[in-house]
């Protein structure tokens, strides 16, 4: 009698694009360090170091809750948008518009994340929370728009003491704080669609791909949910 072999584990298609953008962008920051480096820029090849590390620690730290691929590809962009892009390679003053185009991104993909959060928890039968569809809707939306301030915080803690420019003057403000509230607004405004169109789609009752994502998420981390 042959000894039984367990079936080999299903490949996540999401995980092997979610390691492949991320050796991309590795290659990409290690080479602008290595040219930080001969330049002896210290101060952005620290903060490059730093963006490395961010990117890669879900990867190779053993994280307390398996986070899906697909949160994970979307956060690397953000983080390599955000930071990279538009600290060490200037696209903040290269262009104009990329400071608003990231924060109602995140406003929409944070929107996104805390709708997710809390329809899982009301769907799964383990956790006595039963909210309607308007008022996961508003927890969405507080939370993204809760994140986006504490970002503007982290920008204001960054520019004060690292010397960078998250928070640029404008013309008629040099103080940053224009700059502050136009991406409050933008978070507020990305985050009210997302809300708005979650709330429309689970009145409607089409739930499929929530489902999906919800199940996934609760069988990959039972430690969070008791039988």
């Amino acid at each position: 009698m042959t000894p039984e072999t367990s079936d080999p584990p299903v490949k996540d298609p999401a995980r092997r694009a979610h390691l492949a953008i991320l050796a991309v962008l590795q290659l990409i920051m290690a080479a602008q360090l290595v040219l930080l480096l001969v330049r002896e820029d210290w101060l952005q090849a620290f903060l490059v170091v730093g963006i490395m590390a961010l990117t890669l620690a879900p990867v190779v730290l053993r994280m307390p809750v398996e986070i899906p691929s697909e949160i994970q590809i979307v956060a690397v962009l953000f983080v390599f948008a955000t930071l990279f892009l538009g600290e060490v390679r200037d696209y903040y003053e290269r262009f104009w518009w990329w400071d608003a185009v990231l924060h109602t991104s995140s406003g929409l993909l944070l929107g996104m994340l805390g709708f997710m959060f809390v329809y899982i928890l009301n769907e799964d039968r383990n956790v006595d929370l039963h909210m309607r569809p308007f008022f996961v809707a508003l927890f969405a939306f507080f939370f993204a728009v809760g994140i986006g301030a504490i970002w503007e915080i982290f920008e204001f803690g960054m520019d004060r003491f690292f010397g960078t420019n998250m928070q640029p003057a404008t013309p008629h403000d040099p103080s940053g704080l224009t700059d502050t509230i136009h991406d409050l607004i933008v978070d507020t405004v990305g985050a009210a669609a997302v809300s708005i169109g979650g709330w429309r789609y689970l009145a409607r009752a089409r739930k499929a791909h929530f489902d999906n994502w919800a199940k996934r998420f609760i069988q990959r981390n039972p430690q969070l949910f008791g039988d």
